[in-house]
């Protein structure tokens, strides 16, 4: 167990010493430290990846946490233990990180044309959403509707400065239009677009 406590203290130091090491190279670097360590009894791979997210946006390379190596490392599983025992085995480190570094350019490709494909959805949507309920149609309501993915009558209330029985009429039109879903979660109601989440649920399982 000390022996797990130094190597993961050495790892940190690692990611936190502002070397003139790529991040990309020093990512690929991190993650096979991690996955050598295995310092929990499950759980090793997701949290390595987690890893890897925050450490991109430690180093600015990522604004928010959206870029998702799981689905490329998933997809090419059996490169990927491959590769770490070869670098285990015989310190082959160069086909190792050609692996990482691919993947994170074919994962923020993917993830570039996902947002592209939202952004046009939610445009197409606050269009239709215009002509068939121009009275209370506005673009700060269309993007409260989606700002999360989902939204509540108190975002609405919050966001436009309305009653709560305006917020209820707006959603109960946008239901009513095929607009949004309602799903009940504990006391709380949430309103959601079922097509955009299937535009989300299909890119992680593809």
């Amino acid at each position: 167990e000390q022996e797990i406590l130094n190597l993961l203290a050495n790892l940190v130091n690692y990611i936190n010493n502002d070397d003139e090491t790529d991040p990309l190279v020093k990512l690929a670097v991190i993650h096979y430290q991690f996955e050598a360590i295995h310092p929990f009894y499950d759980g090793n791979g997701r949290t390595g990846r987690i890893l890897n997210i925050l450490y991109l946006v430690l180093k600015d390379l990522l604004d928010s946490p959206i870029l998702y190596l799981s689905k490329y490392i998933i997809r090419n599983k059996p490169s990927y233990y491959r590769l770490l025992r070869a670098v285990t085995e015989q310190g082959k480190w160069e086909d190792w990180l050609l692996y990482i570094i691919t993947g994170v350019a074919e994962t923020a490709t993917e993830t570039l044309n996902l947002v592209k494909t939202i952004d046009a959805f939610i445009n197409r949507t606050a269009a239709e959403i215009k002509q068939a309920l121009p009275d209370l149609y506005s673009r700060e309501l269309v993007d409260l509707l989606f700002f999360e993915f989902y939204t509540k009558s108190s975002y609405l209330i919050d966001g436009l400065g309305i009653s709560r029985r305006t917020a209820y009429t707006y959603l109960k039109k946008l239901l009513e239009q095929g607009f949004l879903q309602e799903k009940k979660v504990g006391k709380s109601k949430i309103y959601f677009n079922e097509s955009l989440f299937e535009l989300v649920k299909d890119f992680g399982t593809n």
